[in-house]
């Protein structure tokens, strides 16, 4: 590999949670992360994991509802195999919501049975447990084509089956005395037509995985974001073993958040196609065109809704509709298919988020570091490394045998994985080539890597294979912090996470007491 195969870990962008404002009023189809990766379970090297996660800011007590999917929705993860930024593959996923006998568990009430308020009224172990009222479950299609008029074939269990069961989320310790055990029970093999090979497939709540420091982050970055300075050190929204990490800041302490994943793993040769062996991927959630309120609602019929599906959700590279588009495109670019990213180029090439955070941390961040900069922000314009990273790929490391610019993640499926114990935190800017942004892996610390690009680190020499390389995208006079190692004190690694499918940890419990 060349030097430029380092050129495209910085420039990713964090996570996307409530990033535009019509996806707030629908958190059910409100992407939040997207990740895809060369399995680096042991003995999982010929398959790509994918995994799109939705619902965000899961509080793990958030009773009594909790957190299912939208029946009326349809959530799809793409595959574009040959660059032409059009989706090849497509996995659809379509959920169902039932009431066991129609009306969940009942009691009888003084000669009079009623349904209970609960999803459950005792303990539950197992699949279908008669102790669960509402039992969730989906089908899976795998579309070859344009993903409504494409060739639809339906994704079994490996005994033939064709509905998915969803696990319950974890209430607590009491309803699940082993909820680690109860969810791995709902990860199925699939038999995905078209593919040799079995894959596997999962969907449930799990522990969110994305680390940030949110409040103050948004709080107009209000920290000192300098590895060893002041950076507070927390991490508002991963949940980690033991359902807790101390923080290194007194005020701040580890979220803890759940999210929902829809994660599936698929042979590499059924990916692929005839392109280079360059994938790229996203995912997209769809509500019908029209939606009535029923006056007289019922559990099975809320709404009545019509017309064609609509995207209203949109997700691959994280953040980028946080920190990238402007505050009156957001809607735009959820509902906006990658052929039609054109329009939306100029917030690539002149991003404002650099200048904000001048503008936010520039005196801070002089004072640290003992100089007196007027300017930290980058002034190479229009930033074509930005442009190689978010639109193109890279020709050396992750980019298609045609390459049609489009903010699709990229994943070259030549490059072994890195085992789980010596991955870097920081993906190829790490020396680690099978990193973001190579694809996205859960312990990839996105929002570190965010830092530092927009503060220009691509116009400073990286490691590659061990030796520091210019990459030649720009000069290091057009970023005079580039070296600094910008955080958000919210650190993140691989080996918090779990080494197998479905890689996210155990959501963390409502109830602390009991269970496992």
């Amino acid at each position: 590999m060349c030097a430029l195969l380092s050129a495209t870990s910085p420039n990713a962008l964090p996570s996307s949670h409530r990033e535009a404002p019509a996806i707030t009023e629908s958190p059910k189809v409100d992407g939040t992360d997207f990740y895809m990766f060369r399995s680096y379970e042991p003995g999982r090297a010929g398959f790509v994991t994918l995994i799109a996660n939705y619902q965000p800011l899961q509080g793990p007590g958030y009773g009594p509802n909790y957190f299912t999917m939208d029946p009326d929705a349809i959530y799809e993860i793409h595959v574009d195999n040959n660059g032409d930024a059009q989706e090849d593959i497509t996995f659809q996923f379509q959920f169902n919501n039932t009431l066991r006998n129609n009306t969940g568990i009942t009691l009888n009430i003084g000669g009079r049975t009623l349904p209970i308020p609960l999803r459950a009224i005792g303990p539950i172990d197992t699949s279908n447990d008669p102790n669960q009222g509402e039992l969730e479950s989906y089908t899976l299609n795998v579309i070859r084509g344009d993903r409504r008029t494409g060739t639809r074939q339906l994704v079994t269990h490996e005994n033939g089956g064709q509905s998915f069961a969803k696990p319950v989320d974890n209430i607590g310790g009491k309803t699940f005395p082993n909820y680690a055990a109860y969810a791995d029970s709902f990860i199925s093999n699939a038999n995905i037509p078209g593919c040799n090979g079995m894959g596997r497939v999962f969907v449930g709540q799990r522990a969110e995985a994305f680390a940030v420091n949110l409040g103050p982050s948004f709080d107009l970055v209000n920290y000192v974001p300098i590895e060893g300075a002041s950076a507070p050190g927390a991490n508002d929204t991963a949940g980690f073993p033991g359902g807790i990490r101390q923080s290194r800041a007194n005020d701040d302490l580890v979220g803890k958040l759940n999210v929902t994943s829809i994660a599936i793993e698929v042979p590499i040769s059924c990916l692929v196609g005839s392109g280079n062996g360059v994938i790229g991927g996203w995912t997209t959630a769809s509500l019908p065109q029209a939606t009535l309120r029923d006056p007289t609602p019922n559990y099975t019929d809320p709404t009545v809704d019509g017309g064609a599906f609509v995207q209203v959700s949109r997700l691959s590279h994280p953040l980028v509709n946080e920190l990238v588009i402007g505050l009156p495109s957001k809607d735009l670019f959820n509902a906006t298919e990658p052929t039609g990213d054109a329009a939306l180029a100029d917030f690539v090439t002149n991003p404002t988020f650099p200048a904000i955070l001048n503008a936010l941390f520039r005196g801070p961040v002089n004072q640290t570091l003992g100089t007196n900069i007027p300017d930290l922000a980058p002034d190479n314009f229009p930033r074509n490394d930005l442009v190689a990273t978010f639109l193109t790929g890279i020709q050396t490391l992750n980019q298609q045998s045609t390459v049609r610019p489009a903010e699709i993640m990229r994943l070259n499926t030549n490059i072994a994985p890195t085992p789980q114990a010596t991955q870097s935190t920081f993906g190829v800017i790490g020396d680690d080539l099978a990193g973001y942004p190579n694809g996205r892996r859960p312990g990839d610390d996105t929002v570190d890597i965010t830092l530092r690009v927009a503060m220009g680190r691509l116009c400073h020499p990286v490691p590659i294979n061990g030796v520091q390389t210019a990459l030649g995208l720009c000069q290091t006079s057009n970023a005079p912090v580039g070296n600094v190692q910008f955080t958000d004190g919210a650190p993140i690694n691989a080996r918090e996470l779990q080494n197998r499918f479905p890689y996210l940890n155990t959501p963390l419990r409502g109830s602390p007491r009991g269970g496992q």
